[in-house]
């Protein structure tokens, strides 16, 4: 257990017609329960708006928001209370995981979006690149089978 270690991930869905500084307030908020209650923050991640794949109490989308986090395990039950009391939250769950802690990622309204208009040619080459090439060896071979037999023939 050396580089591998437990820890949680709580995956909550909170509804769609939050706005949406209420729904950093939420995040902020569950964060900061979690730590009062004793649990250590790995990563938090708001995943945005999504369509569920089933209406949850006559909504059909949710914001769903991701919590790596770490704990004696007893913060979990306090923290999913909070969540099962609120209103805006509509689902919720928790899931223990093995393996190398999470790193945290930098959240998507820090990174702005010029940031991908710079450098367009890198990711747009390396997608491009690998289908095109594949399809082209496969296709080719069989174009040339059928200008065989239309010769033959």
């Amino acid at each position: 257990m050396n580089n591998q270690q437990s820890y949680y991930e709580t995956m909550y869905i909170l509804r769609p017609d939050i706005a949406e500084d209420e729904v950093t307030n939420h995040i902020d908020k569950y964060n900061k329960l979690l730590e009062e209650f004793g649990g250590n923050i790995l990563d938090s991640q708001m995943r945005g708006k999504r369509r569920l794949a089933y209406q949850i109490a006559k909504h059909r989308e949710g914001i769903y928001v991701q919590l790596s986090h770490q704990g004696d395990g007893q913060h979990i039950f306090k923290i999913e209370k909070a969540m099962r009391l609120s209103e805006d939250v509509i689902r919720y769950m928790t899931v223990k995981q093995e393996g190398p802690l999470p790193t945290p990622r930098p959240s998507n309204k820090s990174t702005p979006q010029s940031g991908n208009k710079d450098n367009p040619d890198v990711k747009v080459e390396s997608k491009e690149k690998q289908p095109v090439a594949s399809a082209d060896t496969s296709t080719s071979g069989k174009d040339d089978i059928k200008t065989k037999e239309n010769t033959e023939s």
